[in-house]
């Protein structure tokens, strides 16, 4: 790991680079001190490399079919997944809480010369009003957004109220036996399940090297009326 460098806010950076299949790594900073969304988690990772997967490739052309695609990521912390998104050619808005803004920014600069789509980052906050982003996109992220009890309300609302019937839902966590985890994880699709239909991805499609047992990807859409 290179030698700190000191953020806007007076906090230090910390930078972490996460390889691409093609070209340059991602470069993303992390900061040393401040909430969860901070660092990059594993989580983050794992949904990332997924993004690249054969899967998501137009095989006639060997084109990735996120390329004009309006992708919008939740709880984004770093960006590194909506980064990923933009380097594979989806127009993306990463998302997060106004104090993580900084940090989203500083990473977008840091590797806009990767990005073939388009990216930029945005506040928002889950429960509330989130008309700016409608009409729905073509699919929404996230990475490790189920933690907190009191979070799990506002963010099924955001997803009821920005995903359509054509959104597809990527959903990356890693499972946590510790403390009330469990409960969390079983609460957040016990509301899910009222208006969402989940299908979980196997090991055998994710990335072959950046996969993990306990970490899980879930393809989330709505269900029909």
């Amino acid at each position: 790991m290179e030698a700190p460098v000191v953020g806007e806010s007076g906090g230090e950076y910390f930078t972490r680079e996460v390889e691409r299949r093609a070209g340059s790594p991602l470069r993303i900073k992390q900061c040393s001190k401040g909430d969860v969304g901070c660092v990059v988690w594993d989580a983050a990772i794992v949904l990332s490399k997924y993004l690249e997967t054969e899967q998501f490739v137009e095989h006639s052309t060997g084109v990735y079919k996120w390329v004009n695609n309006r992708v919008l990521e939740l709880g984004s912390g770093t960006g590194v997944v909506g980064l990923m998104a933009a380097t594979l050619g989806a127009c993306v808005t990463v998302t997060d809480l106004e104090d993580l803004q900084s940090l989203m920014e500083v990473n977008i600069k840091e590797n806009q010369h990767l990005v073939t789509g388009s990216i930029q980052a945005k506040v928002l906050k889950w429960g509330e009003d989130g008309s700016e982003f409608l009409p729905s996109p073509d699919y929404i992220l996230m990475a490790d957004c189920i933690y907190y009890e009191q979070s799990l309300d506002p963010l099924v609302k955001t997803l009821r109220e920005l995903a359509s019937a054509e959104t597809c839902i990527i959903c990356c966590y890693e499972q946590r036996t510790m403390g009330n985890n469990p409960q969390v994880e079983q609460l957040f699709f016990e509301l899910l399940r009222r208006d969402f239909a989940v299908a979980e991805i196997p090991l055998e499609k994710q990335d072959e090297e950046y996969r993990s047992e306990d970490i899980r990807i879930l393809h989330i859409v709505r269900r029909e009326r």
